[in-house]
């Protein structure tokens, strides 16, 4: 059987939003697709190792993404 339901990592535990139809005490695999962030989606896209490049790019207005709204 495969099921894909979403849980909650809360102490420990994985907690399903959803009852399983699962008999108590039953063995399964579980695969771990987590919510990734920007930084994590986005890191390695560019192959940089220049800390003072990598710090003006962070820093540089008209890098960003989305652009800031235009001025009149």
């Amino acid at each position: 059987m495969s099921l894909t339901v979403e849980a909650t990592y809360e102490n420990g535990v994985l907690k399903p939003t959803r009852l399983l139809p699962l008999k108590e005490h039953a063995k399964v695999q579980i695969t771990i697709l987590s919510e990734a962030g920007w930084a994590e989606e986005t890191t390695g896209v560019v192959d940089c190792t220049d800390p003072q490049l990598i710090e003006w790019a962070a820093r540089d207005p008209e890098l960003d993404f989305p652009p800031p709204p235009e001025r009149p």
